[in-house]
């Protein structure tokens, strides 16, 4: 079974180093420009460097989703970081890692191993994550918040 989506975006130079992200599926543009770090790069202005790490980050949360739903996974939160690793490696920039740190919230300890799996389960199937080169380290937590201390 052949199944094929398409997405397309739109670039437009302002001007510099900035430019817009559009598409005719989204009511949203973004702006885009050059990261600080480099000549002429513009402050708080999302780069490409940001958005790379990004899509790998929220692809882990639709998946996360998806997977949650499917296995009935009850939780109450769900948040995520993620820090993406610019290099020079053999004379190019890559993005070289991608660091995902989510947190998940259950209100039942009876449930960590399963929510640990569904983690897990939706990292091993981000496409995002999938498509790159980048390694991507996981560092999954779970927390229970209704949860009674174990007396020691």
């Amino acid at each position: 079974m052949n199944i094929e989506h398409s997405y397309e975006v739109d670039l437009n130079w302002v001007n510099g180093r900035l430019g817009t992200l559009s598409s005719e599926e989204l009511t949203d543009m973004i702006n885009v420009a050059t990261p600080p770090q480099f000549p002429g790069g513009i402050e708080n202005i999302w780069s490409p460097e940001h958005l790379f790490t990004a899509a790998v980050n929220s692809c882990l949360m639709t998946t996360f989703l998806a997977v949650a739903e499917y296995s009935k996974l009850e939780f109450e939160d769900f948040s995520s970081k993620a820090a993406g690793k610019l290099e020079m490696i053999d004379g190019k920039y890559i993005m070289s890692e991608v660091t995902l740190s989510p947190q998940l919230t259950i209100n039942n300890e009876a449930m960590r191993d399963k929510a640990m799996r569904v983690l897990q389960k939706a990292e091993a199937a981000c496409l995002i994550s999938n498509s790159v080169k980048s390694k991507i380290i996981f560092k999954p937590e779970v927390v229970c918040k209704a949860c009674q201390p174990v007396a020691v």
